[in-house]
């Protein structure tokens, strides 16, 4: 047996109720084991696959927090610090119903490879809780997110672990555990980004991961003498990233014909005017079947699938494995040419393989929607330095930082000789560099 399968098969054993984190690792160990048999007593030797296999670290914690009606309620609470080769543990919390170890542990180990691309100095990490805002007043919001972070803060600092949104957490959430952790320590650092203004945040942060999803897809349509202008693009999800996607899709000549939310999907041929779901979404907290209220030629669908809309660009922006593989023949049916990954990993590995089987273009998350984990270390540079950069600046340097991980991509899948397999790309490019270091740095 092989040292690839021989260490997916102890993942499998270790963790087999854990099928998120199994699903990542064999995405990335099947792309890897091109770099790995090529050397593959070396590798066996530093045992290179398992300490990339096992976090550093991982917590579990309980949460007290006291609801409106004066009820104490428990939730759970999970930091994991993946890898830190390269830099402080980098990457997201989660507060969604459905979180888990399994969730936990699959982000952070995509955000390790996922960082190693952008360039600059960041490891992977991952947080969370199974606490759901949705329902919850501001009040409840509080007391949760500064539970949780009097439980969290043992673990982080801003050389240690700096962690930042995610599903369920933006800048209200952000701005509590912020002023927590600054109330408790009495240090004010950049150990959290996605902060407001006000505070030390970074321009063009909120926008970042929509807008380098775009930036990253531009430049592998142009790769592939292809363009975005005149093309229909649907849009899974209509939060930060789907939004700001949205946007930028349309700054590019695409056109966006369809968005959804965990009720159903809308569909408006004309192209969906981002402006009023951002209205709703983002202001009013409400469902995106409202913009049907708004803009009457649009459809709002419950049945099937958004993925069932006739589009050239298809970018999942919600959640994970959310398009599988019979939305992926329906993709293909309908002419679709190019998928780019805006959330993490939402597309099962059955449907990548259908999709780039039938010639579609895709782009894998750890490279299509890096672009927040990289302006989330500009914030960090821009904490370190007591400096503000202007928009305009910031943004060149995200579309820099993007294009950059197209061609370290491009580059690393050219190499192995298979010139448009950017999931292998993404993964060997990411992989080859987060190796380098440990190794580096000894055992």
């Amino acid at each position: 047996m092989s040292y690839v399968n021989e260490v997916l098969e102890l993942v499998k054993k270790k963790y087999p109720a854990e099928l998120e984190f199994i699903q990542a690792v064999t995405e990335v160990f099947e792309s890897i084991s091109v770099v790995v048999e090529a050397d593959e007593e070396a590798y066996r030797r530093d045992a290179i696959l398992e300490r990339l296999a096992t976090p550093d670290r991982q917590m579990a914690f309980r949460v007290n927090w006291v609801d409106d009606q004066g009820n104490m309620q428990i939730n759970n609470g999970y930091r994991v610090q993946f890898n830190n080769a390269i830099g402080p543990y980098k990457g997201g919390i989660r507060f969604r119903d459905n979180v888990n170890m399994s969730i936990i542990k699959f982000l952070g180990f995509e955000q390790t490879f996922k960082n190693s691309l952008t360039g600059l100095p960041i490891g992977g990490g991952k947080g969370g809780s199974d606490f759901d805002p949705k329902g919850k007043s501001d009040r409840e919001i509080m007391a949760f997110c500064q539970a949780f972070v009097t439980e969290l803060s043992r673990y982080i600092g801003a050389d240690i672990d700096v962690p930042a949104g995610d599903i369920g957490v933006g800048a209200r959430e952000i701005g509590y555990m912020y002023g927590q952790y600054k109330r408790l320590t009495s240090k004010f650092t950049g150990v959290f980004t996605g902060k407001g203004l006000a505070y030390g945040g970074s321009l063009a942060r909120t926008e970042a991961t929509g807008y380098g999803l775009l930036y990253f897809t531009d430049a592998m349509l142009k790769a592939n003498n292809l363009s975005l202008a005149g093309k229909k693009v649907s849009i899974s999800g209509s939060g930060n990233v789907a939004i700001y996607a949205a946007k930028k899709v349309q700054e590019l000549g695409g056109i966006v014909v369809a968005m959804s939310d965990s009720g159903g999907y809308i569909k408006d041929d004309s192209g969906i005017n981002v402006n009023v779901v951002r209205e709703i979404k983002e202001v009013r907290r409400e469902r995106i079947s409202q913009y049907t209220k708004k803009m009457l030629d649009a459809w709002y669908m419950t049945n099937g699938s958004i993925w069932d809309v006739p589009v050239d660009v298809a970018l999942p922006c919600a959640t994970q494995n959310e398009l599988n593989l019979e939305h992926a023949k329906s993709l293909v049916a309908n002419g679709c040419i190019a998928v780019a990954e805006g959330a993490n990993m939402p597309t099962t590995i059955e449907a990548t393989r259908y999709l780039q089987e039938n010639g579609v273009l895709f782009g894998p998350g750890k490279a299509s929607n890096a672009g927040g984990v990289a302006t989330s270390q500009l914030e960090m540079a821009q904490n370190s330095a007591r400096v503000s950069w202007s928009f305009a600046e910031v943004d060149a340097q995200l579309k820099n930082i993007m294009e950059n991980i197209f061609k370290q991509t491009h580059d690393a899948a050219c190499k192995y000789n298979k010139p448009t397999d950017y999931v292998l790309g993404a993964n060997v490019a990411g992989f080859e560099k987060v190796v380098e270091v440990m190794r580096a740095h000894g055992v």
